[in-house]
């Protein structure tokens, strides 16, 4: 039986911790004098009476055994429930005709998507805006793991959150109790926000500014506070500093523990960041050639570009300083397959990840080579280890949900007449919670256009993204209610 009270508990303290975060907003909104602080102080209040009403009925049931059902529910239904609660500004403040808009908006936020449905960004409160980047930072770690290094109440079956949360294949424990383990790596997100931040300044953004882009990039989220997003600040400095950031949160954070506690070739041994690297690198020298003398002049312009586009796809951060749709055919196929790679399991970053993509291209060259020597044995290893087998199907599992969904959300996105190149591409940029993909929702346009139907197709595309399939598709099975 579904122990309800706990869940309901769970939830209860999680709408709390988004409320209580609505007080740096709230803070700025003051001071710029924006008038959106009526808009957050409305939504406190309602975080603060559903967290209530969810908590205290509950708080003094025994505490449960949580398993992995327990576990899916409450990140489940915590994410939908932040991001219902993240679209209450917009919507109080009117920043969007719809309900539909400002969720679309929220959801996006929440799961690091960065699609975007605001057509004038720069009319927007300072206030509202700094939330807005706030949502990707809050669920770039992770709502779930935030509550379990703040809130001990939490930790009974804090593994079981962990696992349904965090967006890798198979997660990090730095220390024993999850709950020290979620803390840590806490940590090290704020030093890079702190780090980054004071680095953009010194470039010459506001604070607001700021934030918001430490925010969407430590994130791989994308939302700006521009219209023509980084590329409205034409600042080399500012793009290098980005794609540093951008790389860093691609890449697993425990690997940056381990590098900050003195362990500098921790990322070089690592198989997958190596996998990564390499493939950034070789899609930057590609690009570059395919932009060189056709689209720039000269090789260090169309490098600058190059490499900040595929850094951005890559890691799922979706920012932009260039309208990548008017690139060579070559180098938007490239963007395209950036969709679908994504960063390292472990990052906050979307998309399929290099660890899966690593098992199967690992894999596949073991079937290959069972037909060149049949009776021979041979195991698929990474980093000197036996990748066992429970892995590989479970990775095997996860790709071709992934397509499924992928072909089937695409489906159901022409059958409500948007075109194909849209279709396809707002489905891979959804899923892969990257934010811009071609047509209709290119890196000069937004999500704004698409019928209210589809918004909502994809909103649910960028939850199963967010929340690696898993644990949301599980949820459409009977035999998950059953006891």
């Amino acid at each position: 039986m579904m122990p309800w009270s706990f869940i309901s508990r769970a939830l209860g303290a999680l709408l709390w911790c988004i409320g209580a975060t609505l007080a740096l907003p709230l803070g700025f909104s003051v001071a710029y004098g924006d008038g959106a602080h009526g808009p957050i102080l409305k939504t406190m209040g309602i975080s603060a009476a559903a967290g209530a009403i969810l908590f205290f009925p509950a708080r003094k049931a025994a505490p449960p055994i949580i398993g992995h059902r327990e576990g899916i529910m409450v990140v489940a239904l915590g994410w939908m429930g932040a991001a219902l609660l993240g679209a209450l500004p917009f919507w109080f403040g009117k920043t969007f005709p719809t309900f539909t808009d400002a969720f679309f908006e929220s959801m996006s936020g929440f799961t690091t998507t960065g699609a975007s449905v605001l057509t004038d960004i720069e009319k927007v409160p300072r206030g509202l805006l700094l939330w807005r980047g706030l949502t990707h930072w809050l669920g770039g770690m992770g709502i779930i793991v935030l509550s379990l290094a703040i809130l001990p109440f939490l930790g009974v079956g804090g593994m079981q959150l962990y696992k349904a949360e965090v967006p890798s294949p198979v997660p990090d424990k730095l220390r024993p109790r999850i709950k020290d383990t979620a803390s840590l790596l806490w940590k090290v997100y704020i030093l890079f926000t702190v780090i980054q931040t004071v680095l953009l300044m010194a470039g010459g953004m506001d604070v607001v500014d700021a934030l918001a882009h430490t925010f969407a990039t430590l994130a791989t989220g994308g939302f700006s506070t521009r219209n023509a997003s980084v590329g409205h600040y034409e600042s080399a400095y500012l793009e290098g500093v980005i794609i540093v950031f951008m790389l860093i949160a691609g890449i697993n954070f425990s690997l940056h523990y381990q590098w900050l506690r003195g362990k500098p070739l921790a990322l070089w041994r690592d198989p997958e960041c190596r996998f990564f690297l390499f493939v950034v690198l070789l899609f930057v020298i590609l690009c570059t050639g395919s932009l060189h003398g056709a689209v720039y002049d000269t090789l260090s312009t169309a490098f600058r570009y190059a490499a900040f586009q595929v850094v951005s796809i890559l890691t799922t951060t979706g920012f932009a300083t260039a309208d990548y749709e008017a690139w060579p055919p070559l180098t938007q196929v490239i963007l395209f397959l950036c969709m679908f790679l994504g960063g390292c399991a472990g990052s906050t970053g979307g998309g399929i990840k290099c660890l899966r993509i690593l098992l199967l291209m690992k894999h596949g060259y073991r079937e290959l080579m069972h037909l060149v020597h049949p009776h021979a044995v041979s195991q698929v290893k990474l980093g000197g280890r036996v990748v066992p087998a429970e892995v590989l199907h479970s990775v095997w599992g996860f790709f071709i949900l992934y397509v499924g969904l992928f072909v089937a959300f695409s489906l159901l996105m022409a059958a409500l007449g948007v075109d194909m190149v849209t279709a396809f591409s707002s489905v891979a940029a959804t899923l892969g919670n990257i934010g811009p993909g071609f047509g209709l929702v290119g890196p000069a346009e937004n999500y704004a256009g698409l019928p209210s139907l589809a918004k909502w197709l994809l909103s649910m595309s960028m939850l199963l993204g967010r929340l690696e399939i898993y644990t949301v598709i599980v949820l459409l099975m009977p035999e998950f209610w059953r006891p």
